[in-house]
């Protein structure tokens, strides 16, 4: 073995944040994003806004949907990759904690990866969907 350092991918790292969520492991998923990752929840969706900071982006995103929903799942399909920017196709399922309606709804997540760390995040989703399975 020489001294080569190997370096993920941006779709490497965009699976890991997959992973990390999908296991419930913040402190993994904080890893793959830069210090300041501007990471944008979609108009209409209960999280709507863009959010700053490793901590910043769990504690106001990924600790809410839990709290809210139970199995909260991110199921990353399809990878469409231009350099930097890597285009997830997926599907989000869950049951909604107060409802007890499940949703299974298609969505697009954009990351931009430099550096291996995720710098920005854009998330496109069918909201209508979500906000029904919140409404009783």
């Amino acid at each position: 073995m020489g001294l080569t350092m190997t370096y993920d991918t941006p779709a490497d790292v965009v699976r890991r944040q997959y992973l990390a969520s999908a296991a419930g492991d913040l402190a993994a998923l904080r890893a793959t994003l830069a210090p300041d990752v501007e990471w944008t929840e979609m108009a209409g969706f209960p999280l709507a806004g863009t959010y700053r900071t490793p901590e910043g982006v769990t504690a106001a995103v990924m600790e809410k949907l839990g709290q809210d929903w139970e199995d909260w799942t991110a199921h990353d399909d399809t990878y469409v990759v231009d350099g930097e920017n890597v285009v997830v196709l997926a599907r989000y399922t869950a049951v909604n904690t107060a409802t007890g309606k499940q949703i299974n709804v298609r969505v697009a997540h954009h990351f931009v990866v430099r550096g291996g760390l995720i710098v920005r995040f854009e998330q496109f989703v069918d909201t209508a969907l979500v906000r029904e399975a919140m409404t009783a």
